[in-house]
């Protein structure tokens, strides 16, 4: 599988993101995907402390055991596991990289993200405390998530010669081009900041088993989504894009996943496409998804998907 950079790490064009451990998934479901995962040449894995009330972190720890050197282990910080745990103040930050690293069974942990913006803490703060766990070799490259094209320039501007963020979870998809919009693209390319999309399968839109007009599939995220997030995601708009793209997939025969995967990392900014899985054969079908669009279908896919209004 290709491989893209993130600073100095190498990863996978296709990454596991395991919010799924410990909620969905239970431990020999959890060891299942990340075994397929690896044999699939995938090597990035995306988790955070409060995934699976912190349970995804200890399931991926123990599903890497000691293939833990064939992994790229990413994880957060920052979002409220509690009262008492959250933010970016220094002494939490260091705090959380520790319990992570217990938590993981790990020395060190490969990407360490910033999940949230915290606006009662100066930038230059965290990006210290995070100087320090990486001079001490307990995280390699840091990141964030969440962040404007202006919040990131911040922090670049206030990590100086220290360590800066290499990388930025923001939402992307073939459904959702905020980062084109809002400059966060833009300025990806200008910082050397690896992109790495969340929602890249728009919740599920994207993976070719929704069909405007047909009930949803049951057991999915979207069949079972609150009412108020629903209504974005199942609306008029949301699902002629949908069909559009069904279309232009038969047209190209070719899955919609293969379209949606590949588009993304059509960008150069791209550093890796993250994606949960639930099985083997999901991960193994995200691993194969990747290939080369033509210029054509590029255009294709970018008209079919453009905001209008």
């Amino acid at each position: 599988m290709e491989v893209r950079a993130i600073g100095s790490l190498r990863v996978s064009v296709v990454g596991v993101g395991c919010n799924n451990f410990g909620r969905r998934l239970d431990q020999a479901q959890t060891d299942a995907v990340v075994g397929a995962a690896l044999e699939a040449g995938i090597t990035l894995f995306d988790t955070a402390d409060v995934y699976g009330d912190t349970l995804s972190e200890v399931m991926l720890g123990r599903a890497l055991g000691a293939r833990r050197d064939e992994a790229v282990v990413a994880t957060k910080f920052g979002m409220p596991i509690d009262e008492a745990r959250y933010g970016a103040a220094p002494a939490y930050v260091r705090r959380a990289c520790e319990d992570s690293l217990a938590r993981l069974g790990t020395d060190r942990i490969d990407l360490y993200q910033l999940h949230y913006p915290d606006e009662t803490v100066p930038i230059a703060d965290t990006l210290g405390a995070l100087g320090e766990l990486v001079a001490e070799g307990k995280v390699r490259e840091i990141g964030c998530s969440n962040f404007s094209a202006a919040q990131l320039r911040e922090a670049r501007a206030a990590a100086g010669a220290g360590p800066a963020f290499a990388s930025i979870q923001n939402q992307y998809s073939l459904l959702e081009r905020s980062p084109e919009r809002d400059g966060v693209l833009e300025a990806c390319a200008e910082l050397g900041v690896g992109l790495l999309p969340f929602y890249p399968l728009a919740n599920g839109l994207l993976t070719g088993k929704v069909r405007p007009g047909a009930p949803l599939p049951e057991g999915t995220r979207l069949a079972s989504m609150p009412a108020d997030r629903a209504a974005h995601w199942h609306s008029p708009e949301l699902m002629a894009k949908v069909q559009r793209l069904l279309e232009l997939a038969e047209g190209e025969e070719r899955s919609l996943l293969t379209l949606a995967f590949s588009w993304l990392l059509d960008h150069p900014a791209v550093a890796s496409v993250i994606a949960g899985a639930s099985n083997p054969d999901q991960v193994r079908a995200n691993a194969a998804a990747v290939t080369t669009l033509s210029p054509g279908l590029r255009a294709a896919l970018d008209e079919a998907t453009a905001v209008t209004g």
